[in-house]
């Protein structure tokens, strides 16, 4: 049962008048409940009980911590067909996908359970003493990795569990020993409601210090402007638009303590596809596209929105065909009106460039928060001179460039924004001509893929998910795989410390 409240702590709270309602974007209605937007004394309040909470989770055993995500994973589990319900009326996505992403966020808590039953995580290192040393000893020094203090998390639009309230951020920083305070998604704040009372529920049952965890409501900018601004908040997490993470990373870098913001922003997914794979298989290349375009209607941040081939014999067949096979994928509801209306004036503003063509669209009403699927094309030349091109296009939507050469293609790789992930899509026999390509790539995203798509993101240690500006604000950390604890912690050294001084994880 959602109550709209905000849990400050352990203790569910709503102190102000301002108020809002989520939205079925199925039904193109206002969902029920009314969600109170946080004061600046509540958000004052989650903060200062976090930072008390800081000082106790911080020595808490790894043990510990691992049995209190476990049993997060557990009391989410135990919320069954009512989180279901919920996340399918707030987000307009099928309950099969409500049902995976739930299995999701499940194994990432597991998953840093079973890390952190040992300290080998913190990457902790040993020099012994060199008493003896010529011409000057050397004393012992110890490194280890402790937790920044108390994370925010600013909960994703497109996936209302595994990149929201528990999700990878949250299970991340709780598992470094790190409290959260989350600001939920306004698109998802019923959905946001019911996975934090797991998370409280667990917190208690395990003991955990009140003001382990919060969650935050707000319709607007003001609640995390002032977590972000809170000088008590040490790091931030975040997954959504370029504009939004850009503000928050701003902020935080202007306040007196300037602090990280790891925020996966904007991608459009470079795919590179050889004439010779073209010719080989076009058809299929075609079909699978075409699946990964449309997929979750678009709505991913390593959705393939821009597809990149050396003009030849079968390009104008290749593209033709893609873009048919695009549109005949019946339309599908998007996440709410506003990322609807988005969708659609950025999509236009590619298709209206000049050069641009609209090779297949959806013409045929759709209902109101439906997604037309669009295929556009242009040439290599048009999308070098124009920067808008490289608009992303948050939906079912794709450019295809052709480039004129190998040449013109490795400017174009060369030019692009940095992205999430980059695809090569090539046979066998070209695997020598294709060091250039691999190289250019390489410098523009955080994960390649070959022969397959970008959609899918494997939760696993050797995952990068991150990438140059602005797919992220730092590319030397992921926001999916267990190395995403990484954020949360910073090395420091012990030298010459007594053992009993020593934190547990390198006495």
């Amino acid at each position: 049962m959602t109550t709209g409240k905000n849990y400050i702590g352990q203790t569910l709270k709503a102190a102000g008048n301002s108020t809002y309602k989520t939205v079925n974007p199925k039904l193109n209605i206002e969902n029920p409940t009314s969600f109170f937007d946080a004061t600046e004394a509540e958000v004052n309040e989650a903060v200062n009980l976090a930072w008390d909470a800081f000082k106790v989770y911080r020595k808490v055993s790894g043990e510990k911590r691992a049995a209190f995500l476990n049993a997060i994973a557990d009391e989410i589990l135990a919320l069954d067909q009512e989180l279901i319900d919920m996340y399918t009326m707030e987000s307009g996505l099928p309950e099969g996908r409500a049902n995976g992403e739930r299995g999701r966020t499940i194994f990432q808590l597991r998953s840093f359970a079973e890390l952190i039953q040992n300290e080998d995580w913190r990457d902790n290192v040993f020099d012994a003493a060199q008493p003896d040393r010529e011409p000057l000893p050397k004393a012992d020094l110890r490194k280890t990795s402790i937790p920044l203090g108390p994370v925010v998390v600013l909960g994703a639009s497109n996936f209302p569990l595994a990149f929201s309230t528990a999700g990878g951020d949250t299970a991340s920083a709780l598992a470094a020993g790190c409290p959260v305070i989350v600001k939920s998604h306004p698109m998802h704040s019923g959905t946001g409601e019911l996975v934090a009372s797991a998370v409280i529920k667990a917190a208690k049952d395990t003991g955990m210090p009140n003001g382990v965890f919060s969650n935050l409501n707000g319709n607007g900018v003001d609640v995390g402007t002032a977590l972000v601004k809170h000088p008590k908040v040490k790091a931030v997490g975040f997954t959504g638009s370029v504009g939004g993470g850009r503000a928050l990373f701003n902020l935080a870098a202007q306040r007196d303590e300037p602090i990280p913001v790891f925020a996966e922003m904007g991608s459009i997914n470079p795919v590179i596809i050889t004439p010779k794979a073209i010719e080989n298989r076009s058809e299929a290349l075609a079909s699978q596209y075409a699946g990964s375009i449309t997929l979750g209607t678009g709505q991913f941040c390593t959705n393939p929105g821009l597809l990149l081939t050396i003009d030849g014999d079968k390009t104008q067949d290749f593209i033709n065909d893609l873009a048919d096979k695009t549109v005949a994928i019946e339309a599908q509801c998007m996440l709410h009106p506003k990322i609807k209306a988005g969708y659609v004036s950025h999509g236009e503003t590619v298709s209206s460039q000049s050069g641009a063509e609209t090779v297949a669209k959806i013409e045929d009403e759709v209902a109101p928060n439906y997604a037309p699927s669009q295929i556009v094309s242009v040439s290599g030349k048009d999308f070098l001179e124009n920067p808008k091109m490289q608009q992303e296009v948050f939906g079912p939507f794709s450019l295809v460039v052709k480039a004129k050469d190998e040449s013109e293609l490795i400017d174009i790789i060369n030019g692009l924004e940095g992205q999430l992930t980059g695809t090569i899509i090539a046979e066998e026999n070209e695997y020598a001509q294709l060091h250039d390509i691999v190289d250019a790539l390489e410098d523009r995203v955080g994960r390649l893929i070959f022969n397959g798509v970008p959609t899918g993101v494997e939760v696993c240690p050797s995952m990068q998910h991150g990438g140059p500006y602005p797919a992220s604000t730092d590319s030397r950390f992921t926001a999916v795989g267990t190395n995403s604890i990484k954020r949360w912690v910073r090395p420091v050294s012990y030298q010459s410390f007594p053992k009993e001084l020593l934190p547990k994880a390198i006495k």
